[in-house]
């Protein structure tokens, strides 16, 4: 299907499948993490809509170019041998190779079959069945493309059921049968895909499409399969705003029918809004399994501001689906720093670190808003005085020693850890002796709920400062120096 890729855990040969050739050979470690460990959104840039395969042992992402429809006119790619590096492969398919396709180019579904690539995609954003345009299908000898249009028209280009056709995902099931799940405003329909993979079936009704439509479905198609049930996906409520959310439905059979269990992935007010249009990921041999979606940012608002995204998805005894937690992590291994935006100070990534020079209050924070939360970091000072450390509860941040609302915790190698609050001034809340020494780390944790605010260095049960202050609820975290150069790995905040 489009939206599992084939992973092997190293040390199993791989096995050829005849009927999708994704499996894919031994890799040298299996991808086994919490979240997107080197941060959320995994690219730079505004994407939504992805969808994922796995070729030659690497992992692949096709994403919508969010960007106004008359500028949808080409998709990108970006391809990983370990979910953490992530190259960019621009214009893998464009509106030039396609005669019909001019604008609104969309959901890109990934599937290798048949020695091609074949990338499904929906073009133009057709109103009625006198507009010319809906899902096509292109055809390629690399995974990168460049896609040419296969069959000189749409594959699907009218409305059936209600359909708007959009948003299709692409599932081949263990018989070899290839099926293609699509539709927008609020209906869904599956049809079947011939070997040709350029032509639509028939079932054994003679019929050549069926509707699926699930109760509250908005658009968003995505199947896969574990344990011999079938698992349909789908996006609830208006991709413009911050209750966009993935829902699911179990099944026996492929084509359904299909009965609502739930949300699996919503919005968080304090890490993103918007949160939908997603496919997945699983790793064979394993039970490990992603979902990767699209995102707004929560300083955002622009309907096209959406960036793209992984967690864990784990499943309960029953085969249900555990509601997804938006995770926020960085250990920086992809050597940069995406998401993050700073305010003074000369920061750079490299060597699995964030690094950052002297300066005065040079701080750089992630587009969060969390107010009761653990936040972790490895701080490692580069000289012996000055301090260094973290930034939480803040808001009205810009450049200057202390131009910012909200808490910093910070460790010193003159022998002490601090913690206090700025608004465009400083007051210390607290400060207790620490040993410190230059280029060294130092684990360095703040766990705040309500007024009660914690510090922990190293020692991750007794904390060396506790004080109660009301000053600020929520607000970004990130982190800071003073007077310093300093080092951060290990980045991550949760909720308590």
């Amino acid at each position: 299907m489009a939206a599992i890729a084939a992973l092997l855990l190293g040390g199993v040969p791989a096995v050829a499948s005849p009927v999708d050739s994704r499996v894919v050979s031994p890799a040298a470690a299996v991808p086994d993490f919490s979240t997107a460990e080197a941060g959320n959104p995994f690219v730079d840039g505004w994407y939504a809509d992805p969808d994922v395969a796995v070729y030659d042992n690497r992992y692949w992402v096709f994403p919508t170019s969010s960007r106004p429809y008359d500028e949808q006119t080409y998709l990108d790619a970006f391809s990983s041998t370990d979910l953490v590096n992530w190259t960019k492969h621009p214009n893998v398919l464009t509106t030039a190779g396609v005669s019909w396709a001019r604008r609104a180019v969309w959901a890109p579904a990934p599937v290798q079959r048949n020695g091609k690539y074949y990338l499904y995609f929906g073009a133009n954003d057709i109103q009625g069945n006198t507009e010319l345009g809906g899902i096509g299908v292109a055809v390629a000898d690399r995974p990168e493309g460049p896609y040419k249009d296969a069959i000189g028209k749409p594959l699907i280009g009218q409305f059936v059921n209600g359909a708007q056709p959009i948003d299709q995902d692409v599932f081949i099931d263990t018989d070899g049968q290839a099926y293609m799940y699509y539709g927008g405003w609020g209906h869904a329909n599956v049809v079947k895909l011939n070997a040709d993979m350029t032509s639509l079936g028939q079932f054994a009704d003679g019929s050549t499409y069926r509707e699926i439509t699930p109760a509250n479905f908005t658009e968003g198609s995505q199947m896969f399969k574990r344990n011999g049930k079938y698992y349909f996906m789908w996006s609830e409520d208006g991709w413009t705003g911050p209750n966009y959310a993935v829902a699911y439905a179990i099944s026996d059979s492929p084509t359904g029918p299909f009965t609502k269990v739930g949300r699996v992935l919503s919005q968080d007010a304090a890490v993103a809004r918007g949160s939908g249009h997603n496919s997945v990921i699983t790793v064979p041999g394993t039970d490990i399994w992603y979902i990767v979606y699209h995102r707004r940012p929560l300083s955002r608002t622009g309907a096209n501001d959406r960036q793209l995204a992984y967690d864990r998805m784990t499943f309960n005894a029953d085969g249900t689906i555990a509601p997804v937690t938006m995770r926020v992590k960085d250990n920086f291994n992809d050597n940069n720093a995406i998401g993050w935006t700073t305010y003074g100070g000369n920061w750079s990534t490299g060597a699995g670190r964030y690094e950052t020079g002297a300066s005065f209050g040079g701080k750089a924070l992630l587009d969060t808003s969390f107010t009761d939360f653990t936040q972790d970091v490895d701080v490692t000072p580069r000289s012996a005085g000055g301090d260094a450390g973290v930034v939480f509860r803040a808001t009205q941040a810009s450049t200057g020693t202390d131009s910012y609302r909200g808490y910093y915790a910070g460790i010193s190698g003159t022998g002490k850890v601090v913690l206090g609050k700025a608004d465009n001034n400083w007051t210390q809340l607290g400060t207790a002796p620490v040993t410190i020494r230059p280029n060294v780390s130092y684990r360095l944790r703040v766990e705040a709920v309500g007024p009660a605010i914690r510090v922990y260095v190293n020692d991750m049960v007794t904390p060396k400062i506790s004080v109660t202050d009301t000053g600020y609820g929520g607000g970004a975290n990130g982190v800071r120096v003073f007077n310093t150069g300093a080092g951060f790995d290990n980045f991550a905040v949760a909720h308590r």
